[in-house]
């Protein structure tokens, strides 16, 4: 265990100040996200140095498709989140109590250590929700920029503004899960609510973190098309260009009855988004809409199959025709 950051004590409880959700933490109880526990009036993070899931993936899987293609990054996750989406599609960790879940003690030197053994350009917090072990991955990141390694966080965005400022100082790229675009999905769906995640959008943007943004569409709940159509519009107007992935919803979690997303809903968001951004991405299925084309003259940039770099056209940040590809490309 490792004393938190971001709380305050008042008499016996603790007034947690990581996310949105200012859990009031009373002694020997737990806050929402299960892994900060009051243990005689201070806070402690039960997950450092104890990440539930470790692997190499290909900086693709997260995804990023235009930060550093077809590099390895080096994967933990622990166990915990602040959200608790009906469709978790890693419920296994991030909605488990800390002591069902079979652990790897692996300090932050360990982990850097690691990923430089297994040519990993990064290393990525991820899985469940990077947030909720945050004292972890500030320490790791620290350690692994001092290492030339870049940072990465797949996060849900759901973190209040001096925390994430904090973080910005030591990660190079983010992930967000915009999960739909209206307050009562995110209250029904999540046990959540939308402002903070578009606010955490715009910080990492002003901070100049290299972002990009995954909907994961299901059916029937948050892709009408309107809502799409707004959400593309935010992002073009409050955020600029950045890449956006229309992912493929299969049933799981609590939502295991539902109908996965039809391929016909993913290519109309895909063609929506493209009325607003450059780079407009399908996921979760194999499609050409993987692939990376020139925002100015079309041409065949990168090729994908699955999380595989199967050619890449871009030279020095550009396409043949001189165009200037957003992204981070060494």
């Amino acid at each position: 265990m490792k004393e938190a950051l971001y709380w305050k004590k008042f008499d016996d409880k603790i007034k947690c100040e990581l996310c949105p959700k200012f859990c009031v933490v009373e002694d020997n109880e737990i806050g929402n996200c299960g892994v900060r526990k009051n243990i005689k009036g201070k806070l402690y993070s039960l997950v450092y140095g104890k990440p539930a899931s470790v692997a190499i993936d290909a900086i693709e899987k997260k995804p990023l498709y235009h930060f550093l293609p077809g590099s390895l990054t080096y994967s933990i996750g622990t166990v915990g989140c602040n959200l608790h989406c009906s469709y978790c599609q890693n419920w296994e960790i991030s909605q488990a109590k800390f002591e069902n879940v079979r652990h790897t003690d692996l300090i932050p030197e360990k982990v850097v250590e690691n990923a430089i053994l297994n040519n990993c350009k990064s290393i990525a917090y991820t899985y469940s929700e990077p947030i909720i072990f945050l004292e972890y991955v500030l320490d790791t990141a620290k350690i692994a920029k001092k290492n030339g390694l870049r940072n990465v966080i797949v996060s849900n965005g759901f973190i209040n503004e001096e925390p994430l400022k904090e973080l910005c100082k030591v990660i190079d790229a983010a992930n967000i899960d915009l999960k739909g675009f209206s307050d009562g999905f995110y209250r029904k769906y999540t046990n959540s609510w939308l402002d903070p995640v578009l606010n955490s959008l715009k910080i990492l943007k002003n901070k100049k973190v290299w972002l990009e943004i995954t909907n994961l569409v299901i059916p029937g709940k948050n892709d009408n098309i309107k809502e799409v159509e707004e959400m593309c519009k935010w992002i073009k107007e409050e955020l600029g260009e950045v890449p956006l992935h229309f992912s493929k919803f299969y049933p799981w979690y609590r939502m295991g009855n539902e109908k996965e997303t039809p391929l016909e809903t993913l290519e109309r968001n895909y063609k929506i988004g493209k009325e607003y951004l450059k780079y407009v991405y399908i996921g979760n299925v194999i499609t050409d809409k993987e692939n990376t084309y020139c925002g100015g003259c079309g041409k065949l940039l990168i090729k994908r199959k699955g999380f595989d770099v199967v050619e890449n056209n871009i030279k020095r940040g550009r396409c043949v025709c001189e165009e200037k590809i957003i992204g981070v490309w060494e």
